[in-house]
């Protein structure tokens, strides 16, 4: 059974998450001494150019959180207390009170430039924890109130890598698979040029292959059993849905011996002919081809075949 990888090791994973966080909101500055760079630090601890009023960093640490100054103290103060609150959390790994503290800044001051920040800040405090209906609930919150925000991209992001880790065992049900490979998909096509767009790219083609490996899964268990036309409808999911991912060879395979059960010699042989074509070198072809051997047949594209009109002609595992 093939398990879904990440590109990043485990390990690295969270750091890989921050490390996305601090380039994405509010630009991709180089980090400062605060080890949170121009874009996450100066959204987070604040900054002049991100609110009504200013943000006085006058006897603070770099690193320690900045209170707003919006212009009046009284309205202030409550908003400093929560969103402080928040950040003392954050770097505490505390994302449970993190999360809640700025749930309260966006309850009690909604329309402050505070609250939304306060909303991103939820969604990613609850990423952290592992929350992920949590963290896409705030980040498509702050999509609905927010939708031309320059952390907009991070939004989609969140939500599309919140559906990501929540990809299951290929025997299990895979509608968050589906779920995640749509919102990647989203932030490829939305934010071609940002480098969540590329994260996304790469996490996509293991969902596909995820995807695959279900139908794969299915497909198998239906051979076993001789049921070769529901065998074949799985194969061909794989051939007309994924013929990219590294499922597509034992799909062709699994073609071939499905058909020539049913008699079908020549699906069989063009099955055998294409995964020829494409994986000349794979042991899956070597076996088809030893297995049309045995019924006298050889590899023979016909091109008025489905097989022919659906798969890629390209092998994109050469090269």
């Amino acid at each position: 059974m093939r398990q879904l990888q990440d590109p990043a090791p485990p390990g690295r994973r969270r750091h890989l998450a921050v490390l996305l966080a601090a380039l994405s909101l509010g630009g991709c500055g180089g980090l400062d001494a605060s080890g949170m760079g121009g874009g996450l630090g100066d959204y987070i601890w604040g900054d002049s150019g991100s609110s009504s009023g200013t943000a006085s960093a006058a006897g603070l640490t770099s690193g320690d959180a900045i209170a707003p100054n919006l212009g009046n103290v009284d309205d202030a103060e409550p908003i400093a207390k929560h969103y402080n609150a928040g950040l003392n959390h954050m770097k505490k790994t505390n994302y449970r009170s993190a999360a809640e503290s700025f749930a309260e800044v966006e309850r009690q001051h909604p329309y402050s430039v505070w609250a939304t920040r306060a909303v991103l800040m939820q969604a990613y405090a609850q990423y952290m924890r592992n929350s992920y209906d949590d963290a896409i609930n705030a980040a498509q919150r702050f999509l609905t109130l927010h939708p031309g925000h320059k952390d907009a991209p991070y939004a989609y992001y969140l939500v599309a890598i919140s559906h990501y880790e929540q990809i299951s065992d290929v025997r299990r049900d895979q509608s968050s698979t589906k779920k995640a490979l749509a919102s990647l998909d989203e932030v490829s096509r939305r934010f071609p040029d940002t480098p969540y767009a590329r994260d996304a790219a790469a996490k996509a083609v293991l969902a596909r292959d995820h995807l695959a490996g279900k139908e794969m899964e299915i497909g198998r268990y239906y051979l076993e059993r001789s049921a070769h036309l529901a065998a074949i409808n799985r194969f061909k999911t794989v051939i007309t849905n994924y013929q990219t991912t590294t499922h597509a060879p034992e799909a062709l395979y699994r073609l071939t011996e499905a058909y020539l059960a049913l008699g079908v010699q020549v699906e069989a042989q063009t099955a055998a002919a294409v995964l020829g074509h494409n994986y000349p070198g794979s042991q899956w072809y070597k076996d088809a081809y030893a297995l049309l051997g045995n019924e006298g047949l050889e590899p023979y594209e016909t091109e008025g075949s489905w097989i022919s009109k659906a798969i890629n002609t390209v092998n994109p595992f050469s090269g």
